[in-house]
Order: C-alpha cells, then sequence, then structure tokens
C-alpha cells in the first residue's frame, strides 16, 4: 500500500503530461460560436435579466388574485386595562389574552390596471428576450471576423514562407555563382539581405497570427489557450457572387429577422399598456374584504348556572325588613376552546372609491405615458432608419469587396507571369538583383491584396447574409 501511494503522484503527473501534450481537437467557426454564446459573461447576465422579466410578468399576473393574511398575538395588560374580549377595564389586574385574524381582498375592477399590467410585463419580457438574441447576434458577428482574421494571418504567413523559401534557394544558387565566378558579391549581398528582410517578415506575420488568436481566444473566455487552433475550411469549393441582391430585399428580410427591430417594437407595445394602466388611475374601484376573527382573555369567566339568594329589597313603616329571592349567577372559567368558538366575528365588505383629485398625480402619470409612447414610436423609427443604413453600409462594402477582388485576381496573374519571366532572366544574368528583388515583392503584395480582398468579401457576404437570416460561414 505504501508502495502504491508512493508511486500515485509519478502516474498523475505522467497522465497529465500525456494528456497536455495530445494536441487539441480544432476549433470550426460553428463551435466557436457555440462555445461563446454558453460561456460569455454578458449573454449569462441578460439571461438573468430575463429571468427577472418573467418573474415580473408571473407576478403581474398572481396580482389578478385576492390578497389572503392571517395574524396571530398574544399580549399581556398591568393595571387599569381593557379586555378586548368585553371591552371594559380592570383595575389591578395583570390580563393574558390572545387574538387572531384572518384577512381576504379582492379587486374586482379598477380600470384594468392589472389586465394591462399583464400585457406590458408580457411585452417587456419578449423585449428582453430579443435583446438577449441581439447580444448573441453581435457576438457571433465578433467571433466570425476574429476567426476570418486568423485565416489571413494564416494565408499571409504561409505566403510569406513560400516566398522566402525561394529567395533561400535563390541565395544558394547566387552563392554557386559567385563562387564559380560568374557573379559578383554584391548579388549575393543583395539576396541574402532579401532573405534577412523576409525572415523578419515571417516574424512579424507570426506575430499579428498569434495576436488574431489571443482575440478570439478572449472572444471565447479561454482560460486556457494552449494547443487551441482553428479549423481551416477547404476552399476549393469558394463561390465568388458578383451580382449582390438588391438592398430593399435585404432590408425587408432584416426587419422581419434581426432582433434590434423586434426590441423596438416590444418596447412600443409595453409603453402602449403603460398608459393603458396610467389611464386607469382615473377610474372607480370596486373591491371586496372579508375578515374573520376571535380572541381570548383569562380573567373572562362564563355562568354555569344559578342559585337562589335572598336580600333584603326594603321595610315597612313599622320597621320591618322586607326580602326578595333573586337568581344569583355561578361563574366557572371560560376555557380557551370554547372563547375563541363565542368570540368568533365575520365581515364581509363591498367597497367603492372614486377618485376625485389626488394632487394632480394621475393626470402627470398618463401625460408621461403618453411621451414614453411618442419616445417609443421615435425609437423604433431610428432603429429601421439605422438598420437600413447599415444594411446600406453593408452592401456598399461587399460591392466594393467584390470590384477589389476581382481587380487583385486580375493584378495577381499579371504579376505571376511578371515575376516568371524576370525569374528566368535573373537565373541567365540578365536582370540584376534589385529588378528580381523587386518583382518578387510586387508579386508578393498582389498575392496580400488578394488575400485581403478574400477574405473582406468573405466577411462582408457574411454580414448582408446575415441581415437575412442566414446562418454564418467561411465558405
Amino acid at each position: 500500500m505504501k508502495t502504491l501511494r508512493s508511486i500515485l503522484p509519478v502516474i498523475f503527473l505522467l497522465t497529465a503530461a500525456i494528456f497536455k501534450g495530445y494536441p487539441q481537437e480544432p476549433w470550426s467557426l460553428e463551435k466557436c460560436v457555440r462555445y461563446a454564446l454558453e460561456n460569455n459573461i454578458q449573454i449569462k447576465q441578460q439571461q438573468l435579466n430575463s429571468e427577472y422579466a418573467g418573474n415580473n410578468l408571473l407576478q403581474s399576473k398572481m396580482s389578478l388574485l385576492p390578497t389572503i393574511n392571517a395574524s396571530a398575538a398574544q399580549s399581556k395588560s398591568f393595571g387599569r386595562a381593557l379586555d378586548q374580549t368585553t371591552y371594559t377595564f380592570t383595575q389591578n389586574q395583570t390580563i393574558t389574552s390572545l387574538s387572531s385574524s384572518v384577512n381576504a381582498n379582492l379587486v374586482v375592477f379598477n380600470g384594468l390596471q392589472k389586465i394591462n399590467l399583464i400585457r406590458q410585463s408580457r411585452f417587456d419580457l419578449m423585449a428582453s428576450l430579443q435583446q438577449l438574441e441581439k447580444l448573441k447576434n453581435d457576438l457571433a458577428l465578433n467571433v466570425a471576423a476574429a476567426y476570418l482574421q486568423i485565416l489571413f494571418n494564416m494565408e499571409l504567413l504561409n505566403s510569406a514562407q513560400q516566398q522566402a523559401e525561394v529567395t533561400r534557394q535563390q541565395v544558394e544558387r547566387t552563392a554557386k555563382l559567385v563562387d564559380a565566378g560568374s557573379l559578383p558579391m554584391g548579388n549575393l549581398l543583395e539576396i541574402q539581405a532579401q532573405h534577412a528582410t523576409e525572415e523578419v517578415q515571417i516574424v512579424n506575420y507570426q506575430n499579428q497570427l498569434d495576436i488574431s488568436y489571443l482575440t478570439l481566444a478572449q472572444l471565447l473566455e479561454l482560460k486556457d489557450t494552449e494547443g487551441f487552433r482553428i479549423e481551416i475550411p477547404d476552399f476549393s469549393d469558394f463561390q465568388f457572387k458578383e451580382v449582390l441582391d438588391p438592398v430593399a430585399d435585404i432590408y425587408q428580410d432584416a426587419l422581419r429577422n434581426l432582433p434590434q427591430i423586434k426590441i423596438a417594437e416590444y418596447q412600443l407595445k409595453s409603453s402602449e399598456a403603460g398608459l393603458s394602466v396610467a389611464r386607469g388611475g382615473r377610474s372607480p374601484r370596486l373591491f371586496i374584504a372579508a375578515s374573520y376573527g376571535t380572541g381570548y382573555s383569562d380573567i373572562r369567566q362564563r355562568i354555569i348556572g344559578t342559585t337562589p339568594q335572598t336580600i333584603p329589597i326594603g321595610a315597612t313603616q313599622g320597621g320591618e325588613l322586607v326580602y326578595s329571592q333573586i337568581e344569583q349567577p355561578i361563574y366557572d372559567t371560560y376555557p380557551l376552546k370554547m372563547q375563541l368558538k363565542d368570540n368568533a366575528s365575520t365581515t364581509l365588505t363591498f367597497g367603492l372609491s372614486v377618485p376625485l383629485f389626488n394632487g394632480w398625480s394621475v393626470n402627470t402619470q398618463v401625460s408621461n405615458a403618453r411621451l414614453n409612447v411618442q419616445n417609443a414610436r421615435y425609437n423604433l423609427d431610428l432603429s429601421k432608419n439605422l438598420l437600413y443604413k447599415d444594411i446600406q453600409q453593408a452592401h456598399a462594402d461587399a460591392l466594393a469587396a467584390v470590384k477589389r477582388y476581382l481587380a487583385s485576381e486580375k493584378s495577381l496573374e499579371a504579376q505571376k507571369e511578371s515575376f516568371k519571366y524576370v525569374q528566368q532572366k535573373y537565373e541567365v544574368g540578365l536582370v540584376t538583383t534589385v529588378d528580381f528583388n523587386t518583382a518578387k515583392t510586387s508579386l508578393a503584395r498582389a498575392e496580400s491584396e488578394l488575400l485581403q480582398a478574400k477574405y473582406d468579401y468573405l466577411f462582408r457576404i457574411n454580414i448582408l447574409n446575415f441581415y437575412r437570416g442566414n446562418p454564418l460561414t467561411v465558405k
């Protein structure tokens, strides 16, 4: 047993090392978005806000039910005290008394305020749920943008590495020609300087890639980013769409799909219900109330019978006393159970209250509610206008991305042919190293511009598709 305890820590460390060294499965865009939605703190907070709004809706519904309250109390009175069961005062006595009651109240009509409050709470809940969807959409777009930025930096790094490899091969070939005396040493120094510059560029691109990974990891709320890598999609079936859908069509789909519009619509309906609630304050209020109560006093006694007793009631003229017989009550203790039963009382009340003047408060509430409705209408119009402008801008950006991609594609084809021609001439010594490096730099710039155009196009098209209710994708 002692040997097993001694080797358990070693086994644990070895197991941890094995799993730590095991590469993680690459994360797809769908997995990144799903993980971000599950772990984002702001989304969790909004979920709590939605639950809070749900509780308010439930409470507004429960307010239609009557209120029922029960109470019980025990008290001791000293000196001149009031017996609550008989409402008589006693002198120099200590009274122990008990009292209990049950009260119920029900508002039958109050200008439909409670019904309208239920409507308002329901619209508030719907707006809160749509706010949750908006946060999810914003987060998904940010994750997609960070994901595409990683892919873009990956391709930049790969392109730079390929360019550096071509330059390295040229360094080796130039060194051989210099050793053979076919080229001067200056050519070798120039190509070596170019290779060193490209190696620095590789380091810069690697740093950009690491930063883009960090940005995505922070969006995902990842605590440990070791081994975190994204899935590289297959762009072999990359579909380029030159003709974009009209702005009006995208806008109509966005009105039906995007939560920010639904938020403004529900807020308008909520403010309209709030106006109805405020107007209900002018209505008479009809209510029903019922109560049941009883009590007990330890000094109270009950009559259990009578006994005849002769007492003098006067005298004759001759001085002879005159007697009369009366029934003298016989008292006994009054048990708790019996007192509670005998002292019980029930009250049923029907009431009507009419608001006449309340310091202008009801009119002020109605006026403010009207202003809230008007402001909510403005907010809805503003949301629609902002959405239309955003779609216009996104459409213009996507159209510019299309034109840029087409131009960059043509430019890259031309630069490839130009570089191929310069490279062939350089290999036979017909052009200088400077000319070769210039052509190579132009080719690298054309490749970079095409990569930027491709990923810019992907992101812009994703935004337009997102407005139409389509899922995010990197293909």
